[in-house]
């Protein structure tokens, strides 16, 4: 196991990036960079043991900071924050104050604001001992709008098992809401063709229905004889024509745990034997098709991104849940502790 760092770029403030490659014993490569804590690239392999880069991205930063990227905006990669997802119309009150934050997801707020945590450059320590990186920012009072000065840490990791572990927390110093996601598109067939081959299953009995704006309207819905029924396995491509909105952009109830790290999702791609399972101590997870990928950006192999090259599995709380106070509470207090564990672990068969 060794860590490799090298430049990656200069932002346009003239900042220094570096990007640190993880690798493991069985030849499993993770590169991430302290530019938006962002997952640049994951070398997995397939049934024969063949290497492909299964994460959408760019060789270099200038892909995450052109105009074009910065037009449609997919957060390639990245740590998300203060608070992933949605919120309603940009406002919420906590303590009996209204606060106000971008809508830049017209009419809603999404993923921190205008510049959220993937546009921003982490502090950084490489931790040899765990074949790991952990990134740090903190994020001051009034940020996007959010109260509190808020320290968070990130640390990736890769294991022996081909396990890329993240380690999310944060400290806070008035009450505010996290919700902490990392935003990767996988695509198993290393682009090869789309995602719609690849087979499904979701620990997840519930779905929250949401409005046409994307907004939760607050109900638990059954997924049973709906498209969104992932229980057993399913070809992410076989009942998307049904679902409202152009495919899948819709939060998922994951079976309760209580905290404890658990099962919350099986990807496998068929021709490649490549498997992701996807582990998290969060209640919910975010499955997104790949909807508004639109041909404008291009790929490490030159190819234009397209809809459904990728899909995302962020796992999380609610979105919305600020303004839903029947979802699980999002309201970090000072002198608590936020801390969410996720692992993306890859096989072959």
């Amino acid at each position: 196991m060794h860590i490799k760092r090298e430049t990656f770029g200069k932002t346009k403030d003239g900042i220094e990036v570096q990007l640190y490659t993880l690798q493991n014993e069985k030849g499993m490569q993770v590169s991430v960079t302290n530019y938006g804590a962002i997952v640049t690239s994951v070398l997995a392999p397939d049934k024969d043991g063949k290497l492909e880069d299964v994460v959408l991205g760019f060789p270099s930063l200038d892909g995450y900071t052109n105009e074009a990227y910065q037009k449609s905006h997919p957060y390639f990669g990245a740590v998300v924050g203060r608070y992933g997802n949605r919120i309603a119309k940009g406002k919420f009150a906590l303590n009996g104050k209204e606060y106000s934050l971008a809508t830049n997801n017209a009419p809603n707020h999404l993923h921190g604001g205008n510049i959220g945590f993937d546009q921003v450059v982490w502090g950084v320590e490489e931790l040899p001992e765990q074949n790991g990186v952990q990134f740090t920012y903190l994020s001051p009072d009034g940020e996007e709008g959010y109260p509190g000065t808020l320290l968070v840490s990130v640390t990736y990791s890769l294991t022996e098992e081909n396990e890329l572990v993240l380690t999310y927390k944060a400290t806070t110093d008035q009450a505010t809401p996290v919700n902490l996601t990392h935003h990767s598109y996988f695509n198993l067939t290393g682009e090869a063709e789309d995602i719609l081959g690849h087979g499904l299953t979701l620990n997840a009995d519930q779905y929250t229905v949401v409005n046409d704006t994307l907004i939760p309207t607050g109900e638990l819905r059954n997924v049973t004889g709906t498209p969104f029924d992932f229980t057993t396995a399913h070809s992410i491509g076989e009942r998307i024509s049904q679902v409202e909105g152009g495919g899948y952009d819709h939060n998922f109830v994951l079976r309760k745990t209580e905290g404890a790290l658990a099962l919350a999702a099986t990807v496998v791609e068929p021709q490649s034997g490549r498997i992701m399972e996807v582990f998290t101590t969060e209640p919910g997870v975010q499955f997104y098709s790949g909807n508004f990928l639109d041909g404008t950006l291009t790929g490490k192999k030159g190819q234009p991104i397209t809809k459904r090259m990728g899909f995302c599995l962020e796992t999380q709380h609610f979105p919305d849940s600020p303004n839903q106070p029947t979802f699980p509470n999002t309201v970090l207090e000072p002198g608590q502790v936020y801390r969410q564990t996720t692992v993306y672990k890859f096989s072959g068969k």
